[in-house]
């Protein structure tokens, strides 16, 4: 087991260098000027001369590279050329929005997923199987933005629902109404505060009035970017679950007397674990991508909104920095689900060894 650890260990490091080395090359990979980016409506070509010397983008890309690296490994990762605050400020001003965000719609994804698949895997060739099918195929061919907006349409405030039903449609627009609660002022003036808004209001501001507000603002976003990865999943967990429940092992279980519960859940799933457990990583990506979207949207002052405003103000410190947390995360994600499968598969951990 140790064995297979150092070698997930090793091809980890190995994947953050390539992926520092990437976001490095994306300075230079960005179409226009970022000296110009920065100088604005005061541009002249000294002036821009001036600006790429002190940026340090006329030294050799070596040097460049180095410097980078040095700045990664430090946590120095620049300040945005348009508002000049540092890039590390922004993040952790955006950063928990998008985590509780992705987080949210991850583990819906999981729990309907998980069990839309089972629940067709033992249904085979009947309604339930063709029913699951056709919405984790609809779930995958839709596209985000189109979903989004007709969730907005449908059961936002003053949507179809509200109108017929008289039922109060889900709020849009933040991660809370300033109108209502002072929770940014909130975070801001409280140490123990994390950005974590459900923890906030829940742990340590104690209230459940304004953990609701929270959750009725996340509700709407978080439904709308888990339709894929659910999707994905149910999809991945019908495939191993019909596979593995027409195993002998399983046939001997149920001629024991089993429970159809036990069967299910402890044997067939957990045997069927491994895909399952690879599709719920790999999700994280799409989480990620699929953020950028839904967050702009919904107006959520994420991660996601900050790349798209660095993007139209050519702002290169921030942008470098969010593909780098994205290729990290990645990164920490596979890490987690290879040494996942040593756990789940004892075979997988004595052939690491003797590999």
């Amino acid at each position: 087991m140790l064995v297979y650890i150092v070698r997930r260990l090793g091809l980890s490091v190995v994947l953050l260098g390539v992926a520092i080395l990437a976001t490095f090359f994306l300075h230079h990979a960005l179409p226009g000027d970022p000296a110009a980016a920065v100088l604005g409506k005061q541009y002249t070509e000294a002036g821009a001369d001036e600006m790429r010397e002190r940026l340090g983008l006329n030294d050799p890309l070596p040097t460049q590279f180095v410097r980078y690296l040095g700045d990664v490994v430090s946590g120095d990762l620049g300040r945005s050329h348009v508002s000049n605050e540092l890039v590390t400020d922004d993040l952790k001003r955006v950063l928990p929005a998008t985590i509780e965000l992705g987080a949210c719609a991850l583990l819906l994804a999981t729990f309907v997923g998980i069990s839309l698949g089972i629940a067709t895997a033992m249904r085979p060739r009947t309604w339930w199987d063709v029913g699951g099918l056709t919405l984790a195929l609809a779930g995958v061919s839709l596209p985000i933005f189109w979903l989004g907006f007709l969730a907005i349409q449908f059961f936002g405030e003053g949507g179809t629902l509200a109108s017929f039903t008289g039922i109060p449609g889900l709020p849009l627009g933040g991660r809370f109404s300033a109108a209502e609660i002072k929770l940014g002022q909130y975070v801001a003036d409280t140490p123990a505060a994390t950005g974590f808004f459900l923890f906030d209001t829940l742990f340590v501001a104690r209230d459940a009035d304004a953990f609701w507000h929270v959750v009725k603002h996340l509700l709407l976003p978080a439904v709308v970017l888990s339709s894929v990865p659910t999707a994905v999943i149910a999809r991945i967990t019908r495939a191993s679950m019909g596979e593995a429940l027409i195993q002998d092992y399983i046939r001997t279980a149920r001629s024991k007397g089993l429970p159809t519960r036990v069967v299910v859940l402890k044997h067939a799933l957990r045997n069927a674990a491994i895909p399952v457990t690879t599709s719920i990583g790999t999700q994280l990506g799409y989480l990620l991508g699929g953020a950028v979207l839904t967050e702009t949207i919904f107006q959520w002052p994420g991660m996601g909104t900050y790349v798209v405003q660095s993007i139209l103000n050519l702002d290169v410190k921030p942008l470098q920095a969010c593909v780098l947390v994205v290729a990290v995360a990645f990164v920490f994600v596979n890490l987690f689900v290879d040494l996942s499968y040593g756990f789940l598969d004892p075979r997988i951990r004595v052939d690491g060894d003797r590999g």
